[in-house]
């Protein structure tokens, strides 16, 4: 087994595979999903529950919800994070949830990968981040950047019945075929 985490500023991309997350996957995202409430936690304030687990509603809906689509990000044969896309039925895609496992960030994992999420759904795009997370910030802003150069907008928008968080930013752009 090799170790994915070894000079990863020099990390070859070309293992990452984008691929759809299967029912099969299930469990595998769930155990990633951890990870992201995890580290979203600094964030948004939310606690694990009495069994260890967070909220769950986003990662039920990115599987069985319509106009959603859950991916799979994996670097040769290691999970590396996931992508949900909502509003898939609609004028408007979101990036509900992203995440990369921190062992695989800084190496143009992330970069690569949303941007094989984005070009799977040409059209209007939605990203939404907390303003405190200031490497989230860095990383989208170069994303929108990246897909629409010059061409994409930022708003701050108040996280839906949550008053005593902090504004979420919102970047929009469009994606080109």
């Amino acid at each position: 087994m090799t170790d994915v985490s070894e000079n990863m500023n020099e990390t070859r991309t070309a293992d990452l595979r984008v691929r759809p997350a299967t029912i099969e996957d299930r469990p595998a995202v769930e155990r990633l999903w951890l990870m992201f409430r995890h580290d979203m936690s600094e964030y948004q304030g939310g606690l694990p529950a009495a069994d260890g687990t967070f909220r769950s509603e986003r990662l039920e809906s990115a599987f069985t919800g319509d106009g959603w689509a859950p991916y799979l990000l994996t670097l040769g044969d290691h999970l590396v994070g996931f992508a949900f896309v909502r509003g898939l039925d609609g004028p408007v895609r979101v990036l509900n949830s992203f995440f990369v496992v921190r062992g695989a960030r800084r190496g143009g994992v992330g970069l690569r990968a949303v941007q094989e999420v984005l070009r799977r759904h040409p059209g209007r795009w939605e990203v939404a981040f907390q303003r405190d997370n200031a490497g989230g910030a860095a990383f989208w802003h170069r994303v929108a950047q990246e897909v629409a150069p010059g061409a994409w907008s930022r708003t701050e928008r108040a996280v839906p019945g949550r008053p005593s968080l902090p504004a979420d930013l919102w970047l929009s752009f469009t994606v080109r075929r």
